[in-house]
C-alpha cells in the first residue's frame, strides 16, 4: 500500500504543457542541478506547516528570491521571453543585476527557478484535488480539473506558461527537464488507467489524455478571449476521456456509468458548478438487473446543503439579472448537449433504473431535452400585465423569480424529472437545489455537468445526494422558497408539513391508481395497446399508469383474448438488449413488495391470466425481474385494485353502465390520471369531464407532451408540472401602482 500511495501522490504533477513541478527553493539555490535530481522531489506539496521553519531561518534570502521571481513573472507576462533580460528584471525588482546573478547565476537560472515556482503552486493545487479523489477515474478527473482550473486560463498566467513553452525547443536545459517530467507524468497516468482500461490501451490513452489537456489549454490561450473557458474545457476533456475509457474498457467491465472497477467510482455532490468532494459518508447505487454496484455516492449533510445554498444565492442573482432571452439561449444549448449525449445518457439511465434501452434511447433523454427547449422558448416572453386605472394612474405587474427552489426527484424517470423541475425553474430566473432519488442518483449529476457546459452560472443548478434526512434539510431550510416533489403520498404529506414551518410554496406530483375505461364501441386493438402502455411500460413503474382497466362486459372476452396473446409475446430480459421490452424493477425490495401484492391478489380471489412471478431464466436470476401480470375477475375492494402497486400488475374489472363506471372510477383517494377508449367522441368528452383526475386521455394513454400541464387532484398532488402552468409555480407577482397626478391627503 505504501508503494502504491507513493506513486499516486507523485501523480499530482501530471501536466503536459510544462517541465516538472519541483521545489522552487531547491531550484533557486542551485539552478544548474540536473533535472533528474529534481524529479525525486515531485511527491506533492510538503506537509502542512513544513515550510514554516525553513522560512523563519532563511527569511531574508527567501523573501528576496520570491521578489525576483515575482518580477520575472511580471516581465514575462508583459514583454515575453526574449525581452525579459536580467537587467530589465532587476529594474522591476529595484535591485542591481549583480544581486540577481548572486541568487540565480544567470538569466537561465532565474527563469528555471521561476518556472519551478509556478509548477510547485500548481502541484499543490493538484495534490489537494487528488487527496479528495476516490478511485482511478476520479483521480484522472482531478488531474483534468486542476490543470484546466480557472486560474490556469488567466491571461497573465497563460502568457507566462507560453513564454516558457516556446523556449523548450531552443533550450537543452529546459528540454531535459521537460523530458523527465513527461516520462513521470505519463507513468502516473498509466498507473491510474491500468485498473480501468484494457492493458493494451493504457499507454495510448495516457498519451491521449495528456494531449487533450494541453490542446484545450493551448487553444484557449491562443484564441479569442472567451472562446473556451475553464468550465467548458474541463467538461470537454471529461466527456472525451469518458468516451475513450468506455471504448477501451475490458469487455467484462462495460456496465458502469464510467468504468466498472473492483472499486466502484465515487461521485460527489455537484455544488457551485463543480463536484464538491468531502470524504464523508457514502451510499451505493446498484444496477437492478444484475445487483452490481455502479458507484458510491457521497451523502450531502448540513454542511453540503449550506454550501449549495451559498452558491445558489450568488448564482441566482447573476442568473436573474440576465434577460429572459439570454437564459433561453443557454437552456437551448443545454437541450442540444442532452441530445448530443443521448446514447451515453440513455445507457446510464438503463444501468441505474433497469429500464429497457429501447425506452431510454427514445424517451428519457429526448423528453428532457424537449422540456429544456420548450422553456427556453418561454423564457424571453415572461411578463406581467398592464392595468388601466384611469387618466391619472395605471398599474402593472412584474413576474419575478422566487429565488432559490428545491426539486426532489423520483427513481422511475430520474433525468426526465430533473429536467421537468429545473427547466421552468431556471427559465424564470431561479436557482435550484435538486435531490435525486437515492436509488437513481447518476443522471442528475450529468445534467449538472451539461448545464455548466452550456453556460448556466455556477450555483444555479446544484445536485445534493442522500436520503430523507437530506430532503428534510431542503424542505425546512428558510432560504428555500419553494419545494417541488415527485414521490409517494406519504412523502408528500411530510414535505408539506416541513414546508409549512417557513411558508414555502409546494407542488406535489404523487401516486395514482388510475382508471382506464374501455367502452363497447372501442377499437379493441387500440384499447389493448393502451392497456399495455398503461401497465407494462417501464415495468409498470409509472405514477400515471391505468392499472384499473374497466372493460365493458359485452367486449371483455375478446379484449382479454387479445390482451393475453400480446402479453405472452412480451420480452423480459437484459435491459441493455435492444430486443428487451420489460426490464428490471428498481430494487429487490421493491420486487418483493410487488410479489406480495400478486400473492394478495390470488388470495383475494382474482383470477391470474398471465405472469404472476419472478423471471430468472436466461441469466436474469440476479436481477429484480417480474413477468407482466394480468388479473381478471377483480372487484373494487381488492388490495390490487385499491392500492398503488407500482409494478407490472394489471387488474381487469367489468362494467355495464356509463354512470356506474364513472362512479367506480372515482371511488379512490387518488386522482392523477384517467383514460377512455370509445369511438363516440361526445361520450369520451362527457365521461372525461366527470372523472376526478388531473391528466386524462381519450383513445390513447400515458402520452405526456411538455406543452400540456401534468398533475393530479385529491391525494395525487398539488400544482402542475409542464406547460405554461408551471411558470405560475416558479414565479411571484409584484403589483405596481403608478400615480400620474398630485397626491391628495386629508391631513
Amino acid at each position: 500500500m505504501a508503494d502504491q500511495e507513493e506513486v499516486e501522490v507523485a501523480g499530482s504533477d501530471a501536466h503536459a504543457r510544462v517541465p516538472p513541478r519541483n521545489s522552487a527553493q531547491n531550484s533557486a539555490q542551485n539552478s544548474t542541478q540536473d533535472s533528474t535530481q529534481h524529479s525525486a522531489s515531485i511527491s506533492g506539496p510538503p506537509p502542512e506547516g513544513a515550510d514554516a521553519a525553513p522560512d523563519r531561518r532563511r527569511a531574508p534570502e527567501d523573501v528576496r528570491r520570491r521578489q525576483l521571481i515575482d518580477a520575472t513573472i511580471e516581465s514575462l507576462a508583459e514583454v515575453g521571453f526574449n525581452a525579459s533580460t536580467l537587467a530589465q528584471i532587476a529594474r522591476r525588482a529595484g535591485v542591481s543585476p549583480g544581486l540577481v546573478a548572486h541568487y540565480f547565476g544567470d538569466k537561465d537560472g532565474l527563469l528555471e527557478a521561476t518556472l519551478r515556482f509556478l509548477a510547485l503552486r500548481l502541484t499543490r493545487a493538484t495534490a489537494a484535488r487528488l487527496r479528495a479523489a476516490r478511485g482511478p477515474r476520479a483521480r484522472v478527473q482531478a488531474l483534468i480539473d486542476a490543470n484546466l482550473a480557472p486560474e490556469e486560463f488567466d491571461q497573465r498566467t497563460s502568457s507566462v506558461w507560453l513564454a516558457f513553452w516556446g523556449q523548450v525547443l531552443h533550450s537543452e536545459r529546459l528540454r531535459r527537464v521537460q523530458r523527465v517530467y513527461q516520462a513521470r507524468m505519463l507513468a502516473n497516468l498509466r498507473h491510474d488507467l491500468r485498473g480501468i482500461v484494457a492493458p493494451g490501451e493504457v499507454a495510448r490513452l495516457a498519451i491521449t489524455i495528456a494531449a487533450v489537456i494541453d490542446g484545450l489549454w493551448l487553444r484557449s490561450s491562443l484564441s479569442a478571449a472567451g472562446e473556451t473557458d475553464s468550465v467548458s474545457a474541463r467538461q470537454i476533456a471529461a466527456l472525451f476521456v469518458d468516451a475513450q475509457i468506455a471504448a477501451a474498457a475490458p469487455a467484462a467491465s462495460r456496465n458502469g456509468p464510467d468504468v466498472m472497477n473492483a472499486t466502484p467510482p465515487l461521485h460527489a455532490n455537484h455544488i457551485g458548478g463543480r463536484y464538491h468532494a468531502t470524504g464523508g459518508a457514502t451510499f451505493e447505487t446498484r444496477n437492478p438487473a444484475t445487483g452490481e454496484v455502479l458507484a458510491e455516492i457521497e451523502i450531502a449533510g448540513e454542511a453540503e446543503v449550506e454550501a449549495a445554498i451559498a452558491a445558489a444565492r450568488t448564482g441566482q442573482k447573476r442568473w436573474a439579472a440576465m434577460t429572459g432571452a439570454e437564459r433561453g439561449r443557454i437552456l437551448k444549448r443545454a437541450a442540444d448537449l442532452l441530445r448530443a449525449r443521448n446514447d451515453e445518457l440513455a445507457r446510464l439511465e438503463t444501468l441505474d433504473t433497469g429500464k429497457p434501452i429501447q425506452e431510454t434511447l427514445v424517451v428519457d433523454v429526448a423528453s428532457g431535452a424537449d422540456c429544456l427547449d420548450y422553456y427556453a422558448g418561454l423564457a424571453a416572453g415572461l411578463s406581467g400585465e398592464h392595468v388601466d386605472l384611469g387618466p391619472s394612474a395605471f398599474g402593472y405587474t412584474r413576474r419575478e423569480p422566487l429565488g432559490i427552489v428545491a426539486g426532489i426527484g423520483a427513481w422511475n424517470y430520474p433525468l426526465q424529472i430533473a429536467c421537468w423541475k429545473s427547466a421552468p425553474a431556471l427559465a424564470c430566473g431561479n436557482a435550484m437545489l435538486f435531490k435525486p432519488a437515492e436509488l437513481t442518483p447518476l443522471t442528475a449529476l450529468k445534467l449538472a455537468e451539461i448545464y455548466a457546459q452550456a453556460g448556466v452560472p455556477d450555483g444555479v443548478f446544484n445536485v445534493v445526494q442522500g436520503f430523507a434526512e437530506t430532503g428534510r434539510l431542503l424542505t425546512r431550510h428558510p432560504a428555500i422558497a419553494k419545494v417541488s416533489l415527485t414521490g409517494e403520498v406519504g412523502t408528500g404529506r411530510k414535505v408539506m408539513a416541513d414546508a409549512a414551518g417557513t411558508l414555502k410554496y409546494v407542488t406535489l406530483e404523487l401516486g395514482g391508481k388510475s382508471p382506464l375505461i374501455v367502452f363497447d364501441d372501442a377499437d379493441l386493438d387500440d384499447a389493448v395497446s393502451g392497456a399495455l402502455l398503461a401497465n407494462f411500460y417501464s415495468a409498470g413503474e409509472v405514477c400515471s399508469n391505468g392499472t384499473r382497466v374497466f372493460v365493458h362486459e359485452s367486449v371483455r372476452p375478446v379484449f382479454l383474448e387479445k390482451l393475453v396473446a400480446r402479453v405472452a409475446k412480451m420480452v423480459v430480459g437484459d435491459p441493455l438488449d435492444p430486443a428487451t421490452q420489460v426490464g428490471a424493477l428498481i430494487s429487490p425490495d421493491h420486487m418483493e413488495k410487488v410479489l406480495g401484492y400478486i400473492a394478495r391478489g390470488k388470495a383475494e380471489g382474482a383470477r391470474l391470466l398471465a405472469g404472476g412471478g419472478r423471471v430468472t431464466a436466461n441469466g436474469l436470476g440476479a436481477g429484480a425481474f417480474i413477468a407482466p401480470t394480468v388479473f381478471d375477475g377483480c372487484t373494487d375492494g381488492m388490495s390490487i385494485v385499491r392500492e398503488e402497486i407500482f409494478g407490472p400488475v394489471m387488474a381487469v374489472l367489468s362494467f355495464t353502465d356509463e354512470d356506474e363506471v364513472i362512479a367506480r372510477a372515482n371511488d379512490t383517494e387518488f386522482g392523477l390520471a384517467a383514460g377512455v377508449f370509445t369511438r363516440d367522441l361526445a361520450r369520451g368528452h362527457r365521461v372525461i369531464a366527470q372523472l376526478a383526475a388531473g391528466t386524462c386521455w381519450i383513445n390513447t394513454y400515458n402520452i405526456t407532451p411538455i406543452e400540456l400541464p401534468f398533475g393530479g387532484v385529491k391525494q395525487s398532488g398539488l400544482g402542475r408540472e409542464n406547460g405554461k402552468a408551471a411558470i405560475e409555480h416558479y414565479t411571484q407577482l409584484k403589483s405596481v401602482y403608478v400615480n400620474l397626478g398630485h397626491v391628495e391627503a386629508p391631513y
